[in-house]
């Protein structure tokens, strides 16, 4: 079995936080470089090398992104941002400044995380900015692009939102209902998007793959019974 290195972006999230653990377990994955703006704080396995960044400076980052595979489930919220400069910051500029660096360095995948709804054209500031990030990574032309639209995510939060942990009760209560064409909108829970992107990035067919609804779920249980 051949051996990976790759790149994760937002390892402290819930998403990254799942999927820093699989690549971790994960035997054919040889290195993990978790790039991250501050330390994480906690125990690590041997092969994840954390390594703390500055986006805006691509000097504190181009000479880790020599990797097979970049994951990013780097993400925001306008409350937690404070404006929609520090918002776009986060989830186009981040995560652009990476893949640039990376497919320079000839990586061959690239592997992000937006959202249900992404659309460049939207006249929702979030779905716009999720939309313009997927158009921007397209121009690049990674050989694989994989990326990822969840609705709702699911799972414990380091910081408390009272809101959120509402609307994921309802959202948990209420997934039956979302069947068909309304499975793109099931809430997911952060452990399966996080499968979800280790399953995908084993595939070996090029080009652009977006996973939502019956797609994202059905790949997510493809990891978890192998």
């Amino acid at each position: 079995m051949s051996k990976r290195s790759c790149v994760l972006l937002g390892a402290s999230g819930l998403v990254g936080g799942h999927l820093l653990r699989l690549l971790a377990d994960d035997p054919s994955i040889d290195e993990v470089r978790s790039l991250t703006r501050r330390a994480l704080g906690v125990p690590l396995a041997s092969k994840v090398r954390e390594i703390v960044i500055d986006f805006d400076d691509d000097a504190t980052y181009r000479e880790h992104v020599a990797v097979d595979t970049v994951f990013c489930c780097l993400g925001t919220t306008m409350k937690k941002a404070g404006s929609k400069d520090a918002f776009r910051k986060v989830d186009f500029d981040a995560a652009l400044a990476i893949a640039r660096a990376a497919r320079a360095a000839d990586a061959k995948r690239y592997s992000i995380v937006t959202a249900v709804g992404a659309d460049a054209k939207s006249s929702v500031f979030y779905n716009k900015v999720k939309g313009e990030t997927e158009q921007a990574l397209r121009d690049l032309a990674f050989p694989h692009l994989d990326i990822f639209h969840p609705s709702m995510i699911l799972g414990e939060r380091n910081e408390p939102r009272p809101a959120e942990h509402i609307a994921a009760t309802l959202m948990r209560a209420t997934r039956p209902l979302f069947g068909g064409a309304l499975k793109r909108y099931r809430a997911i829970e952060a452990s399966d998007v996080a499968r979800a992107m280790l399953t995908a990035s084993r595939a070996a067919a090029p080009g652009e793959h977006v996973y939502e609804g019956k797609t994202l779920f059905e790949v997510a249980e493809k990891n978890a019974n192998a």
